[in-house]
């Protein structure tokens, strides 16, 4: 993959990337309504991009959740509250989302899931994140991002972009 991103768009209506992992919040999404009567529509993608780092740098990366906004352009501001659940400013489309985030799992060195959790801030939006780490010849490793969200856009070009993002971040020093 050297330095390629790939990535696939898929459209789906009310799941998550990792049902095993968040099933009752899976069911609590699928129950959400836009307008009374139809459920929310959610846009997933998934990416992949190799960068120059050994995967205990990258896995170090990606948990400094403050630092997301220096990558993932959509988070404006994080703020942890404790060790699994962060408070972020978000931006989709122009408009401001205060969402709670939750980090669901944690394999070091393997997979990061998270997902936001329902709020005054974004009641009716939900979003959830996977991202698995494989080790590479030449220190380097491949990172496999997978980003479900009702909050709108171009989900695929996200995700391409926030992978691109990363891999200069990291590769810059």
């Amino acid at each position: 993959m050297d330095g390629a991103a790939f990535y696939r768009n898929m459209n789906m209506r009310g799941s998550t990337p990792n049902q095993a992992a968040s099933a009752k919040a899976t069911a609590r999404q699928e129950q959400m309504q836009t307008n009374g009567t139809k459920p929310r529509v959610m846009d997933a993608a998934e990416g992949s991009i190799a960068v120059k780092a050994p995967v205990a740098a990258i896995y170090k990366r990606w948990l400094e959740f403050e630092e997301y906004p220096k990558f993932i352009t959509a988070i404006k501001q994080v703020r942890k509250l404790d060790s699994n659940h962060f408070s972020a400013l978000l931006s989709f489309n122009g408009k401001p989302h205060e969402a709670l985030l939750e980090i669901m799992l944690r394999v070091p060195e393997r997979k990061l899931a998270w997902r936001t959790i329902a709020n005054d801030g974004a009641p009716h939006h939900f979003a959830a994140g996977v991202v698995y780490f494989a080790s590479r010849p030449n220190q380097n490793t491949c990172i496999t991002l997978r980003l479900t969200s009702s909050f709108g856009g171009a989900v695929s070009h996200r995700v391409d972009q926030y992978l691109h993002n990363f891999k200069r971040l990291v590769e810059a020093g």
